[in-house]
């Protein structure tokens, strides 16, 4: 039976509303019952997390279980090797090869998406959903992003389910002001990071002391 398949990857250090959120609504603007965030192991493309990959792992669990269809894919984390987006939409096609799979991305990651590792490769094994703030502008992309743009996009997220990958759709999302960055520097201060995240999450953390100062 072909699949039905909606991803979310990020470091996740930490997980947060403004991840949960964002996924959320394409989840349901897709019409579709299950979501998947995929916390990475080893990025190539920032420096190291500030969180060890099995702490980050926890919390996106941890997450997940705060809303129903939410799972956690473990691929990247379980994985040595750097976490290259490309090899866990590989490994995924690997168990269903025909099935609907789109992938959620931020539009700073759009654009600089040709800079990924194999990307135009990552088009033939999924969709893309670009989400954004509301009346966020679109900045200048490189010729090769505007020819794919050109190729592949379609007008909203229900043209999607007309086939199983490669096109790319643009969908606004609820702004919400949220940084990992923002929550370490709260935590390391020894402030209040509250409603920002969920609250079990934030328990996890004050457990691990993961982004306090020592």
């Amino acid at each position: 039976m072909q699949k039905k398949r909606l991803i979310l990857g990020g470091t996740f250090d930490p997980i947060h509303y403004g991840h949960l959120r964002a996924l959320e609504e394409v989840r349901e603007a897709l019409g579709m019952a299950e979501a998947t965030l995929v916390p990475a192991g080893h990025p190539p493309h920032r420096q190291s997390p500030w969180a060890p990959a099995e702490h980050r792992l926890a919390m996106t669990r941890i997450a997940a279980q705060q809303a129903p269809g939410l799972g956690v894919l473990a691929y990247e984390v379980e994985k040595s090797s750097r976490s290259y987006t490309v090899d866990t939409l590989r490994h995924l096609r690997a168990d269903d090869s025909d099935g609907f799979l789109a992938m959620v991305i931020g539009m700073d990651a759009f654009l600089r998406f040709d800079t990924w590792k194999d990307w135009q490769e990552i088009l033939d094994l999924a969709h893309l959903v670009v989400i954004g703030r509301p009346g966020w502008p679109m900045a200048e992309l490189p010729e090769a992003l505007r020819q794919v743009l050109y190729e592949r996009r379609v007008e909203d997220l229900a043209a999607l389910h007309g086939h199983s990958r490669g096109k790319i759709a643009f969908h606004t999302v609820t702004a919400l002001e949220i940084s990992a960055t923002q929550i370490r520097s709260l935590l390391a201060a020894g402030r209040s990071a509250r409603f920002l995240l969920p609250d079990a999450v934030l328990d996890y953390i004050a457990r691990q002391r993961l982004y306090h100062e020592t």
